[in-house]
C-alpha cells in the first residue's frame, strides 16, 4: 500500500491515534477487556504486576485523560472479572488471568507493531518520538492551563 505524507497535524495524528486503537479493539475482541481497562491492565503489569491503587490511578489517569472516578471504575471492572485483585492493603495486584489475557494480547499486538514500524529508520522513529513526546507535554500543559 502506498501513501501520500500527510502534513503533520493535528489531522494525521488523530488518524493514525484512531487506526492503533481499531486494531487494539480487534486484538481485544473476545478477551472481555476493553481499551480504557487495558489500560489500567498494562499499566499495572508493567509496574510489577502490584501497585499502590492511588498511584495506579494517578498514572492511568495522567496517561488517558481519564478522570480519577473513572480509573477507579475500571480497577473496579478488572477486579469483578477476575484480571485483578485488591491486596488488602492499599495496592492492587495482577492476577494469574489478568496477566494471561495481558501476555495473550500482547503476543497478538507485537507482529503487528513490528510491521507498522519495525522496519523504519531508528534515527526516524527517534525523531517521531522526540516531536511526539514535545506535542504530548505541550497539550497537557493546556489542559493544566495557566
Amino acid at each position: 500500500m502506498t501513501t501520500t505524507a500527510q502534513a503533520f497535524g493535528t489531522a494525521l495524528i488523530g488518524q493514525t491515534e484512531k487506526a492503533l486503537n481499531a486494531i487494539l479493539d480487534r486484538q481485544l475482541a473476545g478477551t472481555g477487556i476493553t481499551e480504557p481497562q487495558w489500560v489500567t491492565l498494562t499499566l499495572t503489569v508493567v509496574s510489577g504486576g502490584v501497585i499502590d491503587r492511588t498511584e495506579l490511578i494517578r498514572r492511568v489517569s495522567g496517561a488517558t485523560q481519564f478522570s480519577q472516578a473513572a480509573v477507579a471504575e475500571r480497577i473496579t471492572e478488572l477486579t469483578a472479572a477476575g484480571f485483578l485483585r485488591d491486596g488488602g492493603d492499599g495496592r492492587v495486584q495482577v492476577t494469574d488471568e489478568g496477566q494471561a489475557r495481558w501476555t495473550q494480547v500482547r503476543t497478538a499486538i507485537g507482529p503487528i507493531t513490528q510491521g507498522l514500524w519495525g522496519d523504519l529508520p531508528a534515527e526516524d522513529l527517534a525523531t517521531a518520538g522526540r516531536v511526539l513526546s514535545i506535542v504530548l507535554d505541550r497539550a497537557n500543559a493546556v489542559l493544566v492551563g495557566p
